[in-house]
């Protein structure tokens, strides 16, 4: 019985580092390959519109929503203090250093993460991706590259794009509906924003938690087993590891931010 639980845990030990060692080497592969601007152009905007331009609709639906819900809570908690006037520092703080990047980089795994896991692991299945291979072109380089690229530098721009959307959200409940003053509301979130240590911060986990919700999604799909119960738990795996992965990593950063870790 011994024996059995310590050949289970050596065995279960081995299988998370190949697994580990085999995600690093296709990310290493992806990342040091940089798509020619002449010959891989096409294919990487054609994915920014897949994976970025795609994704809009619920980035903007979503943000305008949780503007409107930070809106009419902050507004109803702050109104009992006496300090409704802080409802804009409220938001914005709230938005560029918590709720955009962690909320937005959610939706974008869900939408864009887990359609690109299923993507890739259906041309493994159909074997497009052996197709590639015997056609002398490395799946790596022309449908992973590309991909990663492309949703790397998608997410900071969804992310901002969050922000602006929920803030005016927020800035249509309290001034529009609650009737807030609108010079009130917009001169405190100036006042209270800070560049660096806000907006900044809040760009730099838009870039970690797109780089981390692209390896999850790209290694999954290319690591799935080719089946359609395969292509299922592949597309679950994505949407699982990359939420608790964001969260984590939200946690850590923003200890190192604003935590006085740093």
């Amino acid at each position: 019985m011994v024996i059995d639980n310590v050949r289970k845990i050596g065995q279960n030990s081995l299988t998370f580092c190949y697994n580990l060692g085999s995600a690093m080497l296709m990310l290493l592969r992806a990342i040091f390959y940089i798509p020619s601007f002449k010959k891989e152009l096409f294919l990487v905007i054609k994915q920014f519109f897949n994976i970025g331009i795609l994704s809009l609709p619920i980035i903007l639906s979503s943000a305008f929503f949780i503007g409107m819900v930070l809106g009419l809570q902050g507004y109803t908690t702050l109104s009992k203090y006496g300090a409704t006037e802080s409802v804009g520092q409220l938001i914005a703080l709230s938005l560029v250093r918590e709720l955009g990047p962690v909320v937005g980089a959610l939706l974008f795994a869900g939408r864009a993460g887990s359609a690109l896991t299923a993507e890739i692991a259906h041309m493994k299945t159909t074997e497009q991706l052996t197709s590639l291979e015997l056609m002398g072109i490395d799946p790596i380089y022309r449908v992973i590259s590309t991909r990663f690229w492309a949703g790397f530098f998608s997410m900071p721009i969804l992310i901002l794009i969050f922000n602006v959307v929920a803030i005016f959200g927020g800035y249509v409940v309290t001034v529009k509906w609650l009737h807030l003053d609108g010079g009130t509301f917009w001169s405190n979130m100036q006042s209270s924003v800070n560049f660096y240590d806000d907006t900044f911060n809040g760009i730099i986990k838009s870039i970690v938690f797109g780089f981390m919700v692209m390896w999850v999604a790209l290694y999954q799909g290319i690591n799935a087993r080719p089946t359609a119960e395969g292509i299922s738990y592949a597309t679950t795996r994505t949407v699982v590891l990359s939420s608790l992965t964001i969260l984590f990593l939200d946690f850590i950063l923003t200890a190192i931010m604003f935590g006085g870790l740093s």
